[in-house]
């Protein structure tokens, strides 16, 4: 009641107020404390003066009213278009200001204002189901007394600057179209959701203005300089609008923009801009490439066609380059794999610095990388075991055994694991992880690599034992087909426990057992089966009787040690060192025990000339492994003299007879500096055979069968998990399961599903045939 009796009527609450107002109208000092009685006033004529709000929002509607009747006068004044639009926003800054602050100490009037106020027309906009406010009134006298009328002038001086930007005149005051267009914008009261004034006027004429500039001068750069000038003009001019665009039009504008503009400098000319893709990533032209990616991702679907042009090139280049070295890398793993490295880096540092890493070209690079790979038009392999049955095999591409090659050389005491760092090793590995990446049959590198690592493990030719342990860890880690993976676990760990079961077997031999001397000297190991390759038939061998004595005591101990078991002797993974005496002198041969077999026939008769026949009945080898033996003795490109001889004419296996003789040669020696040495020592094991020509065979065919089971097992877990599926579906379903093993053909996953229909795990729908039901 206190405020009550202290407040008059209207005209003595307004009178100090209105001296406020004029005051901040003209830009003149207001002190903190007539800011704050400006709150005060507005609240007691809002709350105790009667229809105070009416009041109050009239007499301010008044008071702006003046105040933009005169604005508008000092703009009228101005003749020129320029002129007008400097005065215009020169005095639309300074009112914005007054729109921002003036309305709020005058937010009481909402409370009591029910209906328009008089000469005050309501918009279209956020405000329209609203009250009015201060804010609406100072928008709708602007844009009724001032904009309305010059609107038209103001757009086209705004206009003239943008094409005089367009033309590359800098203009110094880029603030005068920002001020036309917030004049468009702000028709709707500020309110950014009607802004279809702006759309109508500013925008369309902007967007019109553009297209008319753009449409004679694209012409005429392509028709003066050609294609690739014209790219690089296309290319500045798309940059140069966006940003023109982030200055000068309202964020709303910004797509229908980005569309005018790829219109009229892109999609006109997009085929003949995709038609230099293909000699510009020849050329390998990175400027100009990544021109034509900014240029070509604008327009929808504009990049396909640059993706096939990517595809076709890393293809047709990565079979070039690999025809052109075909007789160098093909029996060279090291070189092989320096040469997919160098395309891959060469590729990859293309799609990088051109294209921006995006990731459909790193997608299209990465399958094509893959096609290079599995080609099997500059090498491939045969597996033995689709002889026997050529309609359930295509040939595979030879860069798995390669690829297993070149891991061999780095991890065993080999000429190239010597000159690298341990980092370099480690390096290297990685980047033979990343090239398995692609290979799609990774199985048959696992089998190549499996056999190698049997070979350094047996022969104890591994460079570091750590590095063996990490490698199949990282095979695991990158999704190598686990059953392999866990192979290559447990042939590392067969290795460890045979360090202390020869120890144990060597403890067991007494003292005044006649085979102590020799037990001394052998290095056991059992290995199992599973792990290391399936049980063999085991080949007739006659051994020295030295380890033919030896033989049963092992037995025996195991026996004890594991009942149950079964030793199954692989003779052609043994090796050992003998003392070796001729007319020279004397020397240590190492030796394979089909070697030994061979050479220990001459023990008790060293010049007499064996036949063929003789020796194969005195050593009981089968024929190919007697003339492999024969040839490593005779042939070794290792040593310049060799153990054997013969009176064969050309010393090749297939030329061998029941009746070739053969004899130790009484001159073979050691050659140093081209010298003969009297004693020395010398590894005539070239290679250990891991297994024979049949026994790769049945690898083989073990491949293909593993692979039909592997499908078989896809196929179902598919069906299980979706129970009815169509042919195309399940088809990528398997693929994506087998991925990591191998690629299957569409004609292998039909046999198995043709198989699993004729054993009534699936079926046929009835309603459609291409689609199958999984029966449980």
């Amino acid at each position: 009641m206190l405020l009550a009796q202290k407040s008059g009527g209207f005209g003595e609450e307004w009178a100090p107020a209105l001296e406020i107002v004029r005051k901040l109208l003209e830009r003149e000092n207001v002190s903190k404390i007539e800011w704050q009685d400006l709150f005060a006033i507005s609240n007691r004529i809002t709350s105790w003066v009667p229809n105070g709000s009416s009041l109050l929002l009239r007499a301010l509607e008044e008071v702006l009213r003046n105040h933009v009747d005169n604005a508008a006068k000092r703009i009228h004044q101005n003749q020129s278009d320029s002129e007008l639009l400097k005065a215009y926003v020169y005095e639309w800054s300074n009112y914005s200001v007054l729109i921002i602050h003036l309305p709020t100490p005058f937010a009481f009037i909402e409370r009591g204002v029910n209906r328009t106020p008089n000469g005050v027309s309501r918009t279209e906009g956020r405000h329209a189901d609203t009250l009015f406010t201060v804010r609406n009134v100072m928008y709708t006298l602007w844009n009724e007394t001032v904009f309305e009328g010059i609107h038209q002038r103001l757009l086209a001086a705004a206009n003239h600057l943008i094409a005089e930007e367009r033309n590359g005149n800098a203009i110094t005051k880029s603030e005068l179209v920002v001020g036309v267009r917030e004049g468009f914008v702000n028709a709707g009261h500020g309110d950014t959701s009607s802004l279809l004034l702006y759309k109508k006027f500013f925008e369309t004429q902007y967007i019109n203005s553009l297209q008319q500039f753009y449409k004679e001068r694209a012409c005429q750069v392509l028709k003066d300089g050609g294609i690739l000038q014209y790219m690089a003009y296309a290319y500045k001019k798309v940059q140069e609008e966006e940003e023109r665009a982030k200055k000068y039009l309202d964020p709303s504008s910004h797509s229908r923009l980005g569309e005018a503009t790829v219109k009229i400098l892109v999609v006109d000319y997009l085929e003949a801009l995709l038609a230099e893709g293909s000699a510009l990533i020849q050329q390998n032209d990175v400027e100009r490439l990544r021109m034509l990616y900014g240029l070509v991702t604008k327009p929808e679907n504009g990049v396909k066609p640059l993706l096939n042009t990517l595809a076709e090139h890393i293809k047709s280049e990565g079979l070039k380059t690999m025809k052109e070295n075909a007789q160098t890398i093909v029996n060279d793993s090291e070189k092989y794999v320096e040469q997919l490295l160098a395309m891959y880096e060469r590729f990859s540092k293309l799609v990088h610095e051109a294209f921006c890493d995006d990731s459909r070209f790193l997608t299209v690079r990465d399958k094509s990388f893959q096609d290079v790979i599995n080609n099997t038009d500059v090498f491939k392999l045969e597996l033995i075991g689709a002889k026997h049955r050529p309609n359930r095999s295509s040939p595979e591409s030879k860069c798995p055994e390669l690829l297993a090659n070149y891991c061999d050389l780095l991890l065993r005491k080999s000429a190239l694991s010597k000159k690298l760092t341990s980092e370099e090793i480690d390096e290297r590995l990685n980047k033979v992880l990343l090239l398995l990446k692609y290979v799609g049959s990774k199985d048959v590198f696992m089998r190549y690599h499996k056999n190698h690592l049997s070979r350094r493990l047996i022969s104890e030719l591994t460079a570091d034992q750590e590095k063996e342990e990490n490698l199949v860890k990282m095979f695991r880690d990158n999704g190598m087909p686990t059953d392999y993976v866990n192979r290559l676990y447990r042939m590392l760990q067969d290795i460890e426990v045979n360090k202390d079961l020869s120890a144990a077997f060597k403890k067991s031999i007494g003292a005044n057992n006649n085979i102590r001397g020799t037990a001394e000297n052998v290095n056991l190991k059992i290995l199992n089966a599973g792990a290391w390759g399936r049980g063999r038939e085991k080949a007739h061998i006659t051994l020295p009787r030295e380890i033919d004595d030896i033989i049963p005591e092992i037995e025996d101990f195991y026996k004890k040690q594991h009942v149950g078991r079964k030793l199954n002797w692989a003779h052609s993974w043994s090796t050992g060192l003998i003392g070796f005496q001729n007319e020279a002198g004397k020397f240590d041969l190492e030796v394979s025990a089909h070697q030994m077999a061979v050479l220990f026939i001459w023990n008790d008769r060293p010049k007499e000339k064996l036949s063929y026949e003789a020796i194969r009945l005195a050593t009981e080898l089968s024929d190919p492994d007697l003339r492999r033996t024969l040839a490593s003795l005779l042939l070794n490109p290792k040593i310049k003299m060799q153990v054997l001889a013969t009176d064969c004419q050309q010393p090749n296996p297939k030329n061998f007879t029941d009746s070739t003789l053969f004899w130790i040669n009484q001159k073979f020696a050691v050659i140093k500096n081209d010298k003969p040495q009297l004693r020395g020592r010398i590894n005539l094991v070239s290679r250990l055979i891991i297994a024979t020509e049949n026994a790769a065979e049945e690898e083989h065919e073990d491949i293909l069968r593993l692979r039909e089971y592997r499908t078989q097992e896809a196929v179902i877990k598919c069906m299980k998990i979706h129970r009815t599926i169509n042919q195309i579906d399940l088809y990528n379903n398997v693929m994506d399961v087998l991925k990591n093993m191998f690629v299957p053909s569409k004609k292998m996953v039909k046999e198995q599903v043709e198989w699993l229909i004729e054993q009534q795990f699936i079926e046929r729908d009835p309603a459609d045939i291409n689609k199958f039901n999984y029966l449980s």
